[in-house]
């Protein structure tokens, strides 16, 4: 413990000091973005506070007020590994402050100085600075605040250069406050110094100087304006407050530690092996609960991968805690009681961070031990190398669900590593697998154009769906040709098309080339490359050459069909997240002529009720004739308006948003605030909601883990399937004789009556069996002392063929019975061997099975009693008259 410090300050007091401070200094206070950013797609997650303020930086968006402070919640992947030692984390909070071209260095150090010292009362003497190794003038300012030039360290690029986040973005020089617990702490050298990762101190303020913009390349210009981005992490402030060496100390972790104590009925504090697995498990607990509030669902790849890692690591070292049973809903609610009132998001998916929890859990439990005994085995039948192979490391993550970086880290405890090429080699044979089997056919016609010289295709497809153009290129088998003449398949480039090709979920469209000696119907089209669209079809008449003008033409009828289909999309996802909440995410769609279809993050299946509600909500907008409009703009500007973009999807500068508005196309109607759908979308839609005319639900299914596909049509498909609906209801209606109101009622009343009747039938059956079954005793007969029956009887079903043959062999005590019925039009047998005939080497499954296939079919069961069934009913007779040869030959054996 640190006795230095005694100005002890909770953390919600230090969250809220910090912005009162920034307040006073003329800064506006900004919420807390979410961790999955809205502003880049490219990044898994927020993990600074400047990852917000990117455009304000950039000078991309107007920023609210040149000065700015935030708390912001940030999620860093590089420490999962890390965890469980006294100071890595993966979720925490930065306090920060920025300029947004307003003040800079100057006044960046006097108020970080003034905070620390006056605000906080931290001791002069304890704290430490570092600046970039030629800024002499950040120097020069601590000096004027008062820290001697001994304790004011330059040190190099790596320290205190901070770079962009993401792989682009303002980047610049840093400086740097350090706190330092005494010389009695860490290496204990006289030289030690903020430079020494050896524990004496911490760093509890970054203040960077954004001075230039680094581009994918590397290369650095400098911003129109510098701008200050500071960051101090709360969680590491409040262990120095609180006089604690490690955040574990504090109370951002009492709660949490505590409950993991209670439930594990484990002793903070005791043992290091313990210590470190309640750490993970409290840790994890916080970065779980915060991702699945801010959408994020378990998946196999990007911030799925990340959660699901993080949950099955805290599984895992909770095992290690004795805890057999899923636990971590009850951490995960810790969370949610102890910061719901700062993160209202948290209170807000109380429900759905259980679920997820709960699932996810139970999923590998279920897996968990066996995988656990899986690679024990192959380490201990490994004497001599310490490498996990990759196929094994591959089979451990694919059939029992484990990270292949948890497999590493158990591995790593035992002294073994994990051959990652060979896993690397296997996870990509996975995903060729998974690409060839959603490959886009009808490439057959295709060549390489990556080596050409020809311009991009220009589409004027989103104004007219016919123009005139140039053939560039005619290829057909994989060949470039000149020309390409009647019934050739061929694939075809021009220099501009209003044709749309595959891309986005959406089909491309279809049409016609009309060339000056012959006509194209194009089937297909694609970007094959290069920029370039290839129209794929058949030379319908004449000829395609090579330099031809041509007018090409698009079947507007079914592109009217795609664009309301395309639409009603877009209406179905702000449909599904109204219905079903926030962490809903596309994860895949088709946008096709007579359906569409749309994948999405959801952990279990759609209720009828909820089904209903997103099927009226899409079809309200479309009554309400609700604009479509696009705008071509700075991908900032689009995401600052709150269009949804896709994570993994690379964007250039400019972007297209397609926004389905409150304005209404027609009159009447009062519009809503705001648009209804915005999203990022490349794709052609209705001019209107209006135009989609009505939109149907046709399925809800899994697709995988925590995904969902809901399927609809739109449009005339919609019309054809009420009018098919419409039409069967009205001849139920005719055939039962009531209303088509009165229909179900009428239908269900009937199938009462038909279960009733079927009642009585199989209670006839059985009388007529037990009367019929005297009869039938008499035709036994004995087969080499034996007592064989084997006969035809009359029943409708295979249970009234059971009761059959319990009444004769209870009648007949000890014998062989066959039995067959033509029970649906197929022949159906019933073998019973009592059990004295068992032990002699009679066998119903055999007797069963020989005499099934005379009637071409087969079965089997117990050497007591066994069914089999055929397909030709003609054959009954014969099958039944084998038995007795059967017999037989089974007793002489």
């Amino acid at each position: 413990m640190n006795k230095h410090h005694e100005n002890h300050m909770t953390s919600d007091q230090l969250r809220d000091l910090f912005l009162r401070f920034f307040v006073e200094k003329g800064s506006q206070v900004l919420p807390s973005s979410p961790l999955v950013p809205k502003t880049d797609p490219t990044l898994l997650f927020t993990t600074a506070g400047m990852v917000q303020l990117k455009p304000f930086f950039l000078g991309q968006v107007v920023p609210p007020s040149r000065r700015l402070a935030s708390v912001q919640k940030c999620f860093r992947t590089t420490d999962v590994d890390c965890v469980g030692d006294s100071k890595h984390l993966t979720f925490f909070e930065m306090l920060g402050n920025f300029s947004v071209g307003d003040y800079f260095k100057k006044e960046a150090i006097a108020f970080a100085w003034e905070f620390v010292t006056e605000r906080l009362k931290l001791s002069e003497e304890r704290l430490w600075t570092t600046v970039f190794l030629d800024d002499d003038e950040a120097a020069k300012l601590w000096q004027e605040r008062g820290v001697p030039s001994e304790r004011i360290v330059r040190l190099g690029e790596k320290e205190n250069f901070w770079g962009p986040a993401g792989d682009s973005g303002p980047c610049g020089p840093c400086s740097e406050i350090h706190y330092d617990y005494g010389a009695n702490m860490g290496c204990c050298r006289r030289e030690c110094n903020p430079s020494c990762d050896c524990g004496r101190f911490v760093e509890v303020w970054n203040l960077v100087f954004m001075q230039f913009n680094q581009d994918r390349q590397g290369k650095r210009t400098p911003l129109p304006r510098p701008n200050i981005d500071t960051g101090m992490g709360l969680e590491r402030i409040t262990a120095v407050m609180q006089g604690r060496n490690t955040v574990y100390e504090t109370d951002v972790f009492a709660s949490l530690l505590e409950e993991v104590a209670r439930i594990s009925a484990k002793s903070y504090g005791r043992d290091e092996a313990t210590d470190r697995a309640m750490r993970i498990v409290a840790e994890h607990s916080r970065g779980i609960a915060f991702l699945i509030a801010d959408g994020v669902a378990p998946g196999n790849e990007g911030r799925g991968y990340v959660l699901r890692r993080l949950l099955r690591r805290a599984a895992l070292f909770g095992r290690k805690l004795g805890l057999e049973e899923p636990f971590l809903s009850q951490t995960t609610g810790v969370v949610e009681r102890s910061l719901g009132h700062v993160y209202p998001e948290l209170r807000q998916s109380r429900d759905l961070i259980t679920q997820v929890v709960r699932l996810e859990e139970e999923r590998f439990q279920a897996t968990l031990n066996a995988g656990l005994e899986n690679l024990s085995q192959i380490m201990g039948g490994s004497e001599t190398s310490k490498v996990i192979p990759g196929h094994a490391a591959f089979t451990l993550y694919d059939t029992y669900g484990f990270p292949v970086e948890l497999t590493r880290e158990i591995a790593s405890e035992r002294g073994f590593t994990v051959d990652m090429d060979v896993f690397e080699r296997e996870m990509e044979q996975q995903r060729k697998r998974a690409r060839e089997a959603s490959r886009f056919g009808g490439d057959a016609c295709a060549v390489d154009y990556s080596k050409g010289q020809l311009s991009p295709t220009v589409f004027v497809g989103y104004e007219t769906t016919a123009a005139e153009a140039k053939v560039l290129t005619v290829a057909s088998g994989g060949e470039a040709l000149a020309r390409a003449t009647e019934g050739r398949q061929v694939e075809i480039v021009l220099d501009r098309t209003p044709f749309y090709g595959e891309m986005g979920g959406q089909v491309g469209d279809s049409g016609v080339l009309a060339g000056p000696k012959g006509t194209v119907e194009v089937q297909e089209t694609a970007w094959v490359g290069a920029g370039l669209i290839g129209h794929r079809g058949r030379v319908a008449n004449g000829s395609i050459s090579v330099g031809e003008n041509v007018r090409a033409e698009v079947d507007s009828e079914r592109r009217a069909d795609v664009a309301r289909n395309h639409t009603a999309t877009h209406l179905v996802q702000a449909a599904l997240r109204a219905v079903l909440g926030p962490h809903v995410q596309q994860r895949g769609s088709l946008v096709a002529p007579d359906r569409l279809r749309f994948d999405f993050s959801h952990l279990k299946a759609m209720s009828r009720e909820e089904i209903a509600r997103v099927q009226s909500w899409v079809n309200d907008s479309i009554r309400r004739n609700l604009a479509v409009s696009t705008e071509v703009m700075p991908y900032a500007e689009a995401v600052s308006r709150g269009a949804i973009a896709l994570f993994g999807e690379k964007y250039g500068e400019t972007v297209r948003l397609v926004q389905v508005s409150g304005a209404h196309c027609g009159a009447g109607g009062v519009p809503p605030s705001g648009p209804v759908s915005a999203e990022l979308c490349g794709g052609t839609h209705a001019a209107a909601s209006g135009d989609i005319g009505l939109f149907l639900v046709t399925a809800e299914t899994s697709v995988g883990a925590g995904l969902r596909r809901i399927e609809g049509i739109t449009g005339r498909a919609a019309e054809k399937l009420v009018a098919s609906y419409v039409g069967s209801l009205q001849g139920l209606s005719e055939q039962v004789k009531a209303p088509p109101e009165e229909v179900p009622a009428r239908v269900a009343a009937l199938m009462d009556d038909v279960d009733a009747a079927r009642k009585r039938i199989a209670q006839l059956e059985r009388e007529l069996s037990k009367r019929g079954a005297d009869s039938m005793v008499s035709r036994a007969e004995s087969v080499d002392g034996v007592t064989v029956l084997a006969s035809k009887v009359g029943v409708s079903s295979v249970s009234g063929l059971r009761e059959v043959g319990d009444v004769l062999r209870e009648k007949l005590g000890s014998a062989v019975i066959a039995l067959g019925a033509v029970i649906d039009e197929r022949p159906q047998f019933l073998v019973i061997v009592t059990p004295d005939l068992v032990s002699k080497g009679l066998n119903a499954g055999d007797l069963a099975r020989r005499v099934a296939q005379v009637a071409g079919g087969g079965g089997g069961g117990r050497p007591e009693m066994a069914q089999a069934g055929g397909k030709d009913k003609t054959k009954l007779d014969e099958a039944i008259a084998l038995v007795r040869g059967l017999v037989e030959r089974a007793v002489k054996k």
